[in-house]
């Protein structure tokens, strides 16, 4: 069953033997940890997806006041306050 080449050096076999164990145990595991996986993906897209346009509004606003600020501190006088 062994469709490798055979090669001398310890650290190479080592590898290949790692490699194989892991393939053999990936195909006899259960499918449903992988979906389990996927579902985390898709659960942390939709987390990321929300906290990018909670900031784009947060951003958008702070620059709306920020503006509004800045406009209110050139128009003051003496006699006129913000």
């Amino acid at each position: 069953m062994n469709r490798l080449p055979t090669v001398s050096h310890p650290a190479v076999d080592f590898l290949l033997t790692f490699l194989q164990a892991r393939v053999r145990r990936a195909r006899s595991e259960d499918l449903s940890r992988g979906a389990s996986a996927v579902e985390w993906v898709i659960i942390s897209a939709v987390v990321v997806t929300v906290v990018g346009v909670v900031a784009v509004i947060i951003n958008g606003a702070l620059k709306g006041k920020a503006t509004d600020v800045g406009n209110c501190i050139q128009s003051t006088t003496d006699s006129k306050t913000c």
